[in-house]
């Protein structure tokens, strides 16, 4: 890339504090989406809101992408093309932070089951963070050239709405990137920033699982096939695939978050439910995981006779966030100026993304980075007493991230890594 002395930090972050607007509107907007979250395929209402402030600013709004997805693309001549993505979907959790804009919302899942919602994962900062950083980049345009398309995806969470957008024509509505940015707020001090290399995030793939038995009188268990015996041997033999059948330096989490049978405590039921959830770094390793998790189960299936072979369904699948080095080594160069000590190298996390859906496909090389969202007195003071693992997480009732600073420093991180990769024709990944 052809120097050019607006692409020094100390000039990008000149750009960033002349055009940075007025966050309190933003502040007012993240209140507002934390109080009316949605579910995943259903975030009509969060669609419609972002798509008028993308059309207020005159950008060029393509709507109803893979569900309520809606992509907006500013266009500034001649230039790379950079990505940006936000997600709208919230989360079926129960708030308990006891917040003025705290959300009361109950929706019915895609199941009809009534579930409280709420934005427990950050999404709705990330909505505005977004949304400040587009009018932030309209209103420096003079100053970069290029194409910036801002991406609000659904259903990340279950893992599916990014890969709905691509199969509904993304890169026919908008250009293909030269690359994609994404950032999500984190379990870390607010006002940080931090991004790694190479494998970020976990796969993830989830499994619901029936066991069937030979259910009867809970007097008489020689006559029944108990399932509930069956799936605890599963359960606990799952456990072993990470200590005995991977490498101690690979890395991987198997996890049963939820186990149903029976509705009385003197009869054995005819069959028995379980979720699974399973995270591992690296494509071997994986293929390794689900295979012996399928064999275990099918294995103590048969051991015990039982009448139906079990039923092993996927319901959710994530892929490897691998970040590019080379974008990852461009944002940092911009940032360690502008973030000092603040800025910080991730080590690679269990959490999963479906951003490289959007990427893989086409090959385009993306990074994904995270900015803190705890109170920063509320961490030292925990980290004085080795007690951050108390403070609540992404998925938490009582995730609350401070609005201030961790809106201003994520429209900052976002801006700057835009600017980073808008310059003079060249491509953006050396």
């Amino acid at each position: 890339m052809r120097n050019h002395p607006l692409h020094k930090p100390q000039g990008l972050a000149g750009i960033v504090n002349k055009f940075r607007p007025d966050l309190r509107p933003f502040e007012d907007l993240y209140k507002h989406i934390h109080s009316h979250p949605e579910l995943g395929t259903q975030e009509s209402q969060t669609a419609s809101l972002v798509a008028r402030h993308l059309k207020d600013l005159g950008l060029d709004v393509k709507e109803g992408i893979g569900g309520y997805g809606l992509a907006g693309i500013q266009r500034n001549g001649a230039g790379p093309v950079v990505l940006i993505r936000a997600e709208l979907d919230a989360l079926p959790v129960r708030e308990e932070t006891d917040l003025p804009y705290a959300s009361k919302v109950h929706a019915r899942d895609r199941d009809g089951v009534e579930r409280p919602v709420m934005h427990a994962c950050g999404h709705d900062l990330h909505i505005s963070c977004l949304l400040a950083t587009m009018q932030l980049l309209k209103a420096a345009a003079s100053y970069w050239h290029g194409t910036v398309i801002c991406v609000f995806q659904p259903n990340e969470e279950e893992g599916r709405g990014a890969a709905a957008m691509v199969h509904d024509g993304l890169y026919e509505k908008v250009p293909v990137p030269d690359v994609i940015l994404f950032q999500h707020v984190d379990h870390q001090r607010t006002g940080t920033v931090s991004i790694g290399s190479g494998a970020t995030q976990a796969a993830a793939d989830s499994f619901d699982v029936r066991i069937f038995g030979r259910g009867g009188h809970g007097a008489q268990p020689e006559s029944t096939i108990d399932p509930i015996v069956i799936a605890s041997y599963i359960i606990v033999r799952l456990q072993s695939i990470v200590s005995r059948d991977i490498a101690p330096s690979d890395k991987a989490v198997i996890t049963c978050g939820s186990i149903h049978a029976g509705e009385a405590e003197n009869i054995i039921p005819d069959y028995l439910d379980f979720k699974l959830n399973i995270r591992t770094f690296d494509s071997q390793t994986r293929k390794k995981v689900l295979e012996r998790v399928k064999q275990i189960i099918t294995a103590e299936c048969e051991a015990s006779n039982v009448p139906t072979p079990p039923r092993i369904t996927v319901t959710t699948s994530f892929p490897v966030t691998n970040n590019n080095a080379a974008v990852v080594e461009r944002l940092r160069h911009t940032w360690q100026a502008y973030f000092g000590g603040d800025l910080q190298r991730q080590e690679p996390k269990a959490a999963s993304e479906d951003l490289p859906n959007l990427a893989d496909p086409h090959g385009i090389p993306y990074a994904v980075w995270f900015c803190g969202g705890t109170d920063a007195e509320k961490w030292d003071d925990a980290a004085r007493h080795e007690k951050l693992d108390t403070i609540p997480r992404n998925h938490s009732d009582h995730f609350a991230p401070v609005i201030q600073p961790t809106l201003r420093t994520s429209v900052d991180a976002m801006s700057l890594a835009v600017l980073t990769f808008l310059s003079n024709g060249s491509s953006p990944v050396a």
